[in-house]
């Protein structure tokens, strides 16, 4: 009776909800009755139609048009946790210039609402006045990124939507001088087959190599024209005609230019460093500054020089770099540096194509601080390299560039984080063995405890409070909610610690059910569980439900995971809400830093904690019940019984955390948190009366006690048992 009146009153929620859903397509047209013209343009006073062939509309200023509006998701498809847009409605002038910014609808994770809005507003009005034309000559780091703790890959997300976004309207409509990038004729090819060789001042005098000269009194010069007085006071020593560097370029790919400059020998070994896709430019200085700098002995990245090619720009790293020794072409003059750099395939890079080789000179204006200019050094390859292509039927996919900026945007959280995905793979690597040799790591009781309370802390300070990669049940609903709309990976791999985590979960499923994750890593579960060992230490009284209590309280949280499940069926944003029932938010991400009701609740649960342990896992967690769920599915029974458990040995029954083994003796794997308390208890030469016994029996027949554990029985043996699930 109980369960028909909660799946009427399920059944009756999601009625409601399918009612009042709002089915408005998500378009500019339908977010600019909700915007001020002011917000987007300073002292705009109207919003013109959404224009045909482009959806941008005109922010009008008096019957004058000075920015076009439009809405980032019509142009990029970047996607956030939720697997949906972030839907940010911004303008831009006539100069590529953002005027205005506004977010104006996102269906992100619940995490976001312990953020006040305006912080997330403040953030992303804060890219008004952002040049888009810097945007496209610096590959798109012509700006600080402002992270917000607990929401960094949500403004990542932002970012790349909006100056993307920008920038494909600016080509669109032709702004700041910026336009759709077209082929001025045929396409070119490298010609591979010449592999003629010249000397230097041939290859000088046709452009084969590039040079850029600053001397001293120049570079003081470009300081002074800053208007940066710390730096002025700070100006280069020497003669104003001082050669402060001599820098030269030279695209070494190309068999000509390269068997000239390096050698026959030497240019061999580079084709074989070299994979396929991938080029090469050698880069020669002299003078007073190094256009390599010390940094990179510390980093591994060369920070002072990058590639610049339309869009993309490359930083080299000490792996793609290779020293050389002298230059091979007659005459050539002697450099201090002589440097080759490999520039990878997946930086979409086109010898035929001109680009430019940018050089950062810096200067200390203080004890740790430095200001920075930058000069440039373009490059074109000489036509007689370059063979024309016939041109062949093509048809342009914007998916194809869109697919790999998304690719891109994950590739660099992943890269930005590597140390966290190590500090997480080793600590998966450690729990993977002590599940496969439970045995050996459960022999010594005080051992192990340590073991486990060292475990917990660290996936408690690192993988919660540090790394924010607490798993929730949000999660699992956006996972279903990409099945039903189109499943992609970008969106689960904009967090990697996260996406890692939930692929060791499905693999711990199969061979331990849910344990492997809420006994062990689990932030919430880990911060209940050692507060609990503290009140145990201050005397704090425990409490132990009955065991028909304690069955009966099991089935909460599987009711609250299927209504929560159901209403993601209707709407994500609505079940993310109710899942605030999942404490995660307040005490880990954000660290109680938020509302007080979200606090005065994780507080609460934290605080039946002291004398329930593990009180919110075993009674209401929805991530639980869902884990819990294919619990039954796993291959083996890891956990070792005697026949005598149960009958009449209770002692693993009334020791039990979480109460997850019956009176009978068996072990129910959906409450199980595989604590392995039990595998040290079937050890204990103290408390298991099979152990005592069979050390009694030893002494009688004169056997030597022995001082390991006695291990588990032979099949045949009359103490043996086979483990049995309820």
């Amino acid at each position: 009776m109980v369960v028909t009146r909660a799946a009427h009153f399920l059944v009756a929620l999601v009625l409601s909800c399918l009612l009042a859903f709002d089915a408005r397509a998500d378009s500019l047209a339908s977010f600019l009755p909700e915007i001020e013209p002011a917000e987007l343009a300073p002292g705009a006073d109207a919003i013109g139609p959404v224009r045909e062939d482009v959806p941008v509309a005109p922010v009008l200023k008096g019957g004058e048009t000075v920015a076009w509006a439009f809405l980032t998701s019509d142009f990029v498809g970047t996607t956030g946790y939720s697997g949906k847009p972030i839907h940010v409605v911004a303008a831009i002038d006539g100069d590529a210039v953002l005027t205005g910014v506004k977010l104006v609808k996102h269906s992100e994770p619940i995490v976001l609402i312990g953020i006040p809005n305006a912080r997330m507003v403040e953030l992303t009005e804060g890219y008004a006045g952002l040049d888009l034309k810097r945007e496209v000559e610096t590959g798109g780091e012509g700006h600080d990124l402002d992270i917000i703790s607990g929401a960094t890959v949500t403004v990542m997300v932002i970012d790349d939507s909006v100056v993307r976004a920008g920038i494909k309207v600016a080509r669109a409509m032709g702004l700041g001088g910026l336009s759709e990038v077209q082929a001025d004729g045929p396409k070119r090819e490298v010609d591979m087959a010449k592999t003629a060789t010249h000397d230097w001042a041939t290859l000088s005098g046709d452009g084969s190599i590039r040079r850029l000269t600053l001397d001293v009194g120049q570079v003081n010069a470009a300081f002074e024209a800053t208007g940066d007085q710390r730096a002025i006071k700070r100006p280069e020593k020497g003669n104003p005609e001082d050669t402060f560097i001599d820098m030269h370029v030279a695209l070494v790919s190309v068999p000509s230019i390269g068997k000239s400059l390096l050698g026959e020998a030497e240019y061999q070994n580079m084709v074989n460093w070299l994979d396929e896709g991938e080029h090469a430019i050698l880069v020669l200085g002299r003078g007073k500054y190094s256009f390599k700098g010390s940094g990179y002995v510390r980093g591994g990245i060369f920070d002072r020089i990058q590639l610049i090619q339309g869009d993309n720009s490359v930083r080299f790293f000490d792996r793609q770099h290779r020293r050389l020794g002298a230059v091979a072409a007659e005459d050539a003059p002697s450099f201090t540096e002589l440097d080759i750099f490999k520039i990878p395939a997946d930086a979409e890079f086109d010898p035929t194509e001109p680009f430019r080789l940018q050089l950062l000179v810096q200067r200390a204006i203080g004890a740790v601080e430095k200001t920075f200019l930058t000069f440039d050094l373009g490059y074109k390859l000489p036509e007689q390299y370059l063979l024309p292509v016939a041109p062949a039927p093509k048809v342009v996919d914007d998916a194809t560039g869109e697919a790999a900026a998304k690719s891109a945007l994950w590739q660099r959280i992943w890269k930005d984080r590597q140390v966290e995905i190590a500090v997480l793979g080793a600590m998966l690597l450690v729990l993977t063995i002590t599940f496969f040799f439970q045995f050996h790591a459960t022999m010594n009781a005080r051992v192990f405890y340590w073991f486990r309370i060292g475990f917990l802390t660290m996936t408690l300070f690192f993988i919660g409070w540090y790394a924010n990669a607490q798993l929730s049940v949000v999660n699992i609903m956006a996972l279903a909610g990409s099945l039903r709309s189109g499943f992609t990976w970008d969106a689960f791999l904009l967090d990697p610690l996260v996406f890692i985590q939930w692929f060791a979960v499905a693999a711990a499923l199969l061979f331990w059910g849910r344990g492997a994750y809420c006994g062990w890593l689990c932030p919430f579960g880990a911060l209940q569980e050692l507060t609990n060992k503290i009140a145990r230490a201050l005397k704090v009284p425990q409490w132990t439900l009955p065991w028909g209590l304690n069955e009966r309280l099991w089935p909460i949280k599987y009711m609250i995971f299927l209504a929560l499940f159901g209403l993601s069926m209707v709407s994500i944003p609505l079940a993310e809400h109710y899942a605030e029932i999942e404490p995660f938010k307040t005490a880990i991400i954000l660290k109680f830093m938020r509302d007080w009701p979200f606090v005065v609740f994780a507080v609460g649960l934290l605080v039946i904690g002291l004398f329930i342990e593990r009180f919110y896992c075993r009674y209401l967690c929805p991530l639980g019940a869902a884990l819990a769920i294919p619990a039954r599915i796993r291959m083996f029974d890891w956990l070792r019984r005697y026949k005598d458990c149960g009958n009449p040995c209770q002692t693993c029954a009334n020791e039990c955390p979480v109460q997850a083994i019956h009176p009978t003796g068996e072990i129910n794997p959906n409450e199980c948190v595989t604590c392995l308390h039990c595998q040290v208890l079937y050890q204990s030469e103290s408390k298991c009366p099979v152990v005592i016994r069979q050390l009694k029996r030893r002494a009688k027949t004169g056997s030597v006690k022995l001082k390991t554990p006695l291990g588990q029985p032979p099949a045949n043996h009359p103490n043996a048992k086979p483990q049995t699930v309820s």
